[in-house]
């Protein structure tokens, strides 16, 4: 809408029990997309909201003795716990559905006054045969509509599928007040008021898991678009679920991995690429095996990354052999990463592009000293993966710091030693670095190392 400027809603969570993988699926590619194009020159503005208030998270309340805004709370900050553990970027804001009653409220009447909504003695409904291009979104039409399949029954609904603008308040239930009564918000209505009060009457990008496409977006579209007359949204962006057994991983049915059970099992770099393997908008289907094999091909980077920094730029003028051909690799690297990208964010060619650099570079590191090997290769796999939104491989901390300069120290002490013929002293302090976890690779001019 606005040149060089992006307004980005990110449906979030509702925040009724733990996250899980198929939660962090969806905040993870919206954080590669927020990523790209702000590496590609935009600014963005992501809003990301938690429902805190439905049905499912009074009923929780409820089970637990507990005040809903308790539960809502914890489970809030166990997301965003596990988001930052993710390197998932802080969203612009993050409102709550508790926040926005006011808005809600407005948008609420707004329907109403212009003949889209009509109250019950239940509350408030949105009437959906109101709006004949209902469905576009979807492909649903409305005979496709079960009656309370995800929608309310109510008596006296004017048509089945017309869904809760606002909710009458039972006995014992959190309320607000209303021109209708003491309530609660629906829950689509939250998204459409919410998303426009900080983004304004048309997004630029909305996006979500594919199971919200019906009836969460086209709900939102027909309130927001019958509210204001304008296109709500420009682009949506559907993210494939993550499915355990043929089954979406949901919290309603206790069917899912919790994120935080996985990060205990496996860096939060493994749980990203294993994400990023797929392309966002194909389906997961949750195996430990494949997370094993993201887990085989971190490793693979991270060693690169120990071979690469072993390096120091070269000095002589002579070039290594196959060296102008491998910076060409390394510029065809780029071009391509940027061309999967560019083309519906396609992190699988992106990572792929990657990977065959990674190979290349092994290669020539293997036939070169190391004073021969141009430091090229480490930053740009250093700038693919930072832009895919991983934390930066092999930090320098100062124990990591350290660790580096034994091994270092040792590794001359060995030399030296080898130089001198005592072989079994130096095969010995091979054989114990080989015990830490460090492999002792032996090159023409000097030994290099990496973790194993």
């Amino acid at each position: 809408m606005e040149k060089g400027k992006v307004r980005f809603y990110l449906c979030g969570m509702t925040v009724q029990d733990r996250p899980h993988l198929g939660h962090m699926r969806a905040y993870i590619v919206g954080d590669v997309i927020r990523r790209y194009l702000e590496y590609k020159g935009y600014e963005i503005q992501l809003i990301q909201n938690f429902t805190d208030i439905d049905d499912k998270i009074v009923e929780r309340a409820r089970a637990e003795s507990t005040d809903y805004r308790i539960l809502a709370d914890r489970y809030t900050s166990e997301y965003m716990k596990h988001a930052e553990a993710l390197n998932i970027r802080p969203a612009t804001f993050y409102p709550r559905a508790t926040q926005h009653i006011k808005e809600i409220i407005e948008l609420i009447e707004k329907l109403r006054q212009k003949g889209f909504a009509y109250q019950t003695s239940k509350g408030v409904y949105y009437e959906v045969k109101k709006l004949p291009q209902y469905g576009r979104l979807s492909g649903k039409r409305l005979e496709d509509v079960i009656p309370g399949a995800r929608v309310e029954v109510d008596q006296e609904k004017r048509d089945p599928s017309d869904f809760a603008l606002w909710k009458r308040a039972k006995v014992g239930e959190p309320y607000w007040d209303s021109p209708w009564g003491h309530g609660r918000p629906g829950w689509h209505i939250e998204c459409s008021a919410m998303s426009m009060h900080y983004l304004g009457e048309t997004l630029d990008i909305h996006g979500g898991g594919e199971d919200l496409i019906f009836p969460h977006h086209e709900n939102e579209i027909a309130q927001a678009e019958s509210a204001t007359g304008k296109q709500f949204v420009r682009y949506w962006v559907h993210n494939g679920l993550v499915v355990l057994k043929g089954e979406k991983m949901s919290k309603s049915t206790g069917h899912f991995f919790a994120i935080g059970d996985i990060l205990e099992q496996y860096e939060p770099n493994v749980v990203r690429l294993y994400l990023l393997l797929t392309h966002y908008r194909k389906r997961i289907d949750y195996e430990e095996k494949a997370l094993e094999e993201a887990k085989q091909a971190y490793e693979r980077i991270k060693n690169f990354y120990h071979s690469a920094r072993q390096y120091t730029p070269r000095k002589a003028a002579k070039k290594a052999s196959g060296e102008a051909q491998f910076l060409k690799f390394v510029e065809d690297t780029r071009e391509k990463f940027e061309a999967a990208m560019d083309d519906d964010f396609n992190t699988p060619l992106a990572l792929g592009s990657v990977f065959e650099l990674v190979k290349s570079a092994n290669k020539l590191f293997s036939l070169n000293s190391r004073s021969e090997m141009p430091p090229v290769a480490l930053h740009t796999v250093q700038k693919c993966f930072d832009v895919l939104g991983f934390h930066p491989i092999l930090e320098h901390s100062p124990e990591s710091t350290i660790a580096s300069n034994l091994i270092e120290l040792l590794l001359r002490v060995r030399d030296r030693l080898r130089k001198e013929g005592h072989y079994d002293l130096s095969d010995e302090i091979r054989k114990e670095l080989s015990e830490f976890g460090v492999e002792v690779e032996d090159r023409p001019h000097k030994a290099s190392w990496r973790f194993s």
